[in-house]
């Protein structure tokens, strides 16, 4: 593992339940270190805001489609074709632009020792809103 402070990547993953509307929240973090050897995600869906900006959307559904995205990062078969990708490839499907319910922000750098570190602070301020 390299000494200091390394790059990374990541991407806020946000819940945009209609298109029309444009509203969204945030959901999840996928962050990447290529040096680190590392890609990893953290999701939550706040089904109180859900049901605000989409009633009756059943959250099942988009549960599913978050759950899938740390199944992804951990190379999990379970996940499907994509997780059998090579590191850099999988955080690059998975920061790719979609049409689906859950899409990714732009991606963001930066520098950390400790890239899990830097993934929960991420999703504590960002998706959590914990400061």
């Amino acid at each position: 593992m390299p000494a200091g402070r390394s790059p990374f990547e990541y991407a806020i993953l946000r819940v945009i339940p209609r298109e029309d509307r444009g509203e969204a929240f945030n959901a999840g973090i996928v962050l990447h270190s290529r040096p680190r050897r590392f890609l990893a995600a953290r999701v939550h869906l706040d089904v109180d805001i859900l049901e605000v900006l989409a009633p009756g959307c059943d959250p099942a559904v988009v549960q599913a489609q978050l759950e899938t995205i740390p199944r992804i990062c951990a190379g999990d078969p379970v996940a499907g074709p994509l997780a059998a990708l090579s590191r850099p490839e999988r955080f690059h499907w998975l920061v790719s632009p979609s049409s689906t319910m859950v899409q990714p922000s732009a991606v963001h750098t930066g520098l950390t020792d400790n890239p899990a570190t830097t993934l929960d602070r991420l999703f504590e301020t960002l998706v959590l809103r914990r400061a």
